[in-house]
């Protein structure tokens, strides 16, 4: 199943000039415990698909009070870098889109 109908929001964000956050809200407690379960979302898939070394993923972090999983990358380029194309980061979340989830039965 796309991400896209697991969540409500899925955005980016700056944190910091140096990195951008991506957070992954789930509809429901149950959607947020499988998909966290599930390993779908980690440092490689978030590596592959901004088309960055595995190592310049700082982390993957689910938080539950939120049920949300919250990523964050080292940024290409700083925030407001010449060259730089989106100061604020917020739209950035593009590749997530793409996510699929293993998924039995409906939402």
């Amino acid at each position: 199943m796309n991400i896209t109908e697991l969540t409500t929001v899925i955005r980016s964000k700056n944190a910091g000039p140096f990195e951008l956050t991506f957070d992954f809200i789930f509809k429901t407690e149950e959607i947020f415990r499988k998909v966290v379960e599930s390993k779908v979302i980690n440092e490689k898939l978030i590596a592959d698909l901004y088309q960055i070394p595995v190592e310049n993923v700082i982390s993957v972090i689910p938080y539950p009070p939120a049920k949300a999983i919250k990523a964050t990358i080292i940024r290409p380029r700083a925030a407001g870098d010449l060259g730089e194309t989106d100061v604020y980061g917020a739209q950035q979340h593009g590749p997530l889109l793409t996510i699929e989830i293993p998924w039995e039965g409906s939402v």
